[in-house]
């Protein structure tokens, strides 16, 4: 075991066979920024925005539903082209991404997205990285322009931690596996519920507080990094 994946709270080795769902967080996790602090920036927001964003995933604020309609709050007006900027010039995938959601694909396992960001660009990493399953929160927009809200859907109006934790529990039953045989990787404290209820939990990057409670935490390197945990 290398220095820079740090384990706990299991008994190695783990089987790449035991397992049936892959749940990502995408975020700072699958991708190298934070889409609503960079939407935010359009705006002249970034820091008021940023600040909140960092406190949320620290989980200094505890109510993510709260900071982030706070957030999305000081978006309104910001046009929509805004949101294609930060696809085409500012978003990128995080090392290791591609070769570890290629891998576990290969491996037979099925891809959730699960985000507390938003559609515009969950459809797009979702269709790159071959996902099964998405949700995220859809960015209300009104001639052409950010409204400052979120579009209900059918499921809800905001995916939070518990709604992550639901969804990961609802692929699980549609493709028959138990949570057990699911992992979930994340960084933020709303990605604390989902990776509670899966049988191995991965921090990648993260916060200090989701990092005290993943099994696997990787500080170094891409996240391809978690095949080294994983025995084929």
């Amino acid at each position: 075991m290398t220095s820079s994946l740090i384990t706990q709270h299991f008994t190695p080795p783990l089987r790449l066979a035991d397992f049936k769902l892959a749940a990502f967080d995408m975020d700072s996790t699958l991708i190298n920024i934070e889409c609503i602090d960079e939407i935010a920036a359009a705006a002249g927001k970034k820091a008021e925005v940023a600040a909140i964003t960092e406190a949320a995933m620290r989980g200094e604020i505890t109510d993510f539903k709260d900071s982030l309609r706070r957030r999305l709050a000081l978006l309104k007006g910001v046009p929509v082209t805004a949101l294609d900027e930060v696809l085409k010039n500012r978003l990128q995938f995080n090392p290791g991404a591609r070769e570890l959601c290629a891998a576990l694909k290969t491996a037979g396992l099925k891809l959730l997205l699960v985000s507390g960001g938003f559609t515009y660009f969950t459809r797009f990493v979702a269709a790159e990285l071959g996902m099964d399953f998405v949700r995220s929160n859809e960015l209300e927009i009104s001639d052409g322009t950010l409204t400052g809200g979120l579009v209900m859907q059918p499921w809800g109006e905001i995916c939070d931690g518990d709604e992550k934790r639901r969804m990961l529990l609802e692929c699980c039953a549609a493709i028959g596996c138990a949570p057990s045989q699911a992992m979930a990787v994340g960084d933020g404290a709303n990605d604390l519920p989902m990776m509670a209820a899966a049988g191995l939990s991965v921090a990648y990057h993260a916060k200090p507080k989701v990092q005290e409670q993943a099994m696997v935490v990787i500080n170094k390197g891409g996240l391809d990094r978690l095949l080294e945990v994983l025995t084929q």
